[in-house]
Order: C-alpha cells, then sequence, then structure tokens
C-alpha cells in the first residue's frame, strides 16, 4: 500500500493535510487495476477537523477496497474560500495521480461529515464553481462523481448550524445575506450535482434534520438521484457509531442503530459507480 501525506497551501498561506491510502495492485490478481475511491473531510464546524471522522471513516473503505484520502482542510481563523479551494486541490491531486495510485477518475466519491459535509457539497454541486473559476480550477475537472453526506451542514437559514457559518465567513460577512445564500447549499442543487447518499439522526439538536430534509427535497426537485437514510435516535458527530469513534472511547457514547451506514453507503457506492 502506498501512503501519501502532503501539504496544501492555503490562499492564505494556511496548511492543509493530504493524507492517502492507495492500494498496491497485484500481478497475482489484476496488476493493472484502478479503484474507485473516496475522498474523506471531516466535521468540526470549521473550527478543527475531527480525527473521529478522518481515519477510522478512511480505513473503513479501504477495507471494502477502495483507495481513500483525507483532507485535513484550514479551519478558523482561515474564512471562504480557503477551504474550498483545498478540497478542489485534492481532488486535482486525486486526478492527476490516478495511475500511480491507481484511481479510476471517473469513480470517485467524495464523503463530507457535519461541517465537512457543508465543505464536500460545496465541491459537488454548483455553489462554488464561480469562486473556482475564479482561481483558476475548472469546476468540472474537479467535482466527484458521487456524494456521501453524514449529518451535513446544508442551509444557512433558520435550520442552519450558525457556528460554521459564522467560522467559515468570518465576522465582516456572516450576517450577510448574499454570502449566506450562496453557500446555502440547497439553493444551488441542479442538474450538475452528482448523485447522493445521506444519514442523519432525527435528534440531533446541533445540526437539525432539517438540513438533511432539505438536501432531499433540493435533489428531488432538481432530478438528481439522493438515497437517504434518518435514524430514530443519536446525538450529533457520531461518526461510525461504535466504540472505536466514540467520543473519548466511551460505550455510553455508541449508537447501534447508525452502526449500519457504512454498509448502507457501501452498497449505494458499488451501485453508483459501477
Amino acid at each position: 500500500m502506498q501512503y501519501i501525506d502532503q501539504t496544501i497551501t492555503g490562499i492564505d498561506g494556511s496548511e492543509a493535510r493530504f493524507i492517502g491510502y492507495a492500494i498496491d495492485n497485484s500481478d497475482e490478481v489484476d496488476p493493472n487495476r484502478h479503484r474507485p475511491t473516496v475522498l474523506v473531510i471531516p466535521g468540526g464546524g470549521y473550527v478543527m477537523t475531527s480525527d473521529r471522522e478522518a481515519e477510522p471513516i478512511a480505513l473503513k473503505f479501504v477495507g471494502a477496497g477502495y483507495n481513500a484520502f483525507i483532507l485535513r482542510y484550514s479551519c478558523q481563523p482561515s474564512r471562504y474560500p480557503t477551504a474550498l479551494l483545498e478540497a478542489a486541490e485534492a481532488m486535482r491531486l486525486i486526478r492527476a495521480h490516478a495511475d500511480a495510485w491507481h484511481v479510476d477518475p471517473d469513480r470517485i466519491a467524495v464523503s463530507g461529515f457535519s461541517a465537512g459535509g457543508h465543505l464536500a457539497a460545496n465541491l459537488a454541486t454548483t455553489a462554488g464553481d464561480d469562486t473556482l473559476r475564479e482561481h483558476g480550477y475548472d469546476p468540472d475537472a474537479v467535482r466527484p462523481n458521487a456524494l456521501m453526506l453524514s449529518y451535513p451542514v446544508i442551509t444557512s437559514g433558520p435550520f442552519a448550524h450558525r457556528g460554521s457559518f459564522d467560522a467559515v465567513l468570518g465576522p465582516d460577512r456572516s450576517g450577510d445575506p448574499a454570502w449566506l445564500d450562496a453557500l446555502s447549499i440547497e439553493k444551488h442543487i441542479d442538474g450538475k450535482t452528482p448523485p447522493v447518499f445521506a444519514w442523519h439522526t432525527v435528534t440531533d439538536q446541533a445540526v437539525p434534520v432539517e438540513n438533511t430534509l432539505m438536501l432531499i427535497q433540493a435533489c428531488k426537485a432538481a432530478g438528481v438521484p439522493i438515497e437517504a437514510h434518518l435514524f430514530p435516535e443519536g446525538a450529533h458527530g457520531l461518526a461510525l457509531g461504535t466504540v472505536e469513534t466514540a467520543w473519548e472511547g466511551k460505550v455510553a457514547n455508541t449508537v447501534e442503530c447508525i452502526q449500519v451506514w457504512p454498509r448502507l453507503a457501501l452498497d449505494w457506492l458499488r451501485r453508483t459507480l459501477a
């Protein structure tokens, strides 16, 4: 297996960390295999990137035969569009090194959690297209082929996770309706949005489930395929819902009903990236 660890320099001089696990090919099986790939984008309210939503998630996909990459993007005090451009650069790197890293460039999914889900959706939808063009990226060239969102921050409206927008926009822009509309994902879903997989808990008090409900409605209106799963219990930021990713490793912080989501996501990916 190849282990990739690179630095992506943000437009404000900050540094993002780009980590990858590229599975080696074997002459005994298929020396020329190009695998489907997942780029994992952890959450953390644009203030930090969660360890619990990074390597444990990537290794789940590696165990299922996918290459997996992690983007530890720049957070506060970095402001929009620093993280978006880092996500675009991560996608560019993956496709540019497709042969060396055994990646199928037409089968790349982005998996985002909470605020990382907002960043993933900003990249996958047309919400960030104008900004990407302004900074020299072709939005279609860095758009993923599939989008997976776990308890995502979607809307900047009444059901917003206000802290995420305050952190990513900063005090000068976080109250500006034009900026909030620009980053409200449900307003930017159209025919260019790739197929979506999403899950949320109904009892999430940090990022209300209405975020995913609005995502579902927007995808339906735009004719974008979406598979969504709503679970009856669980707080925000559950990651895998297991002891491995529980806060402080405590069994009390696990939620059994959501532990099925990786299998559901893998089944969906197999169908979607076929």
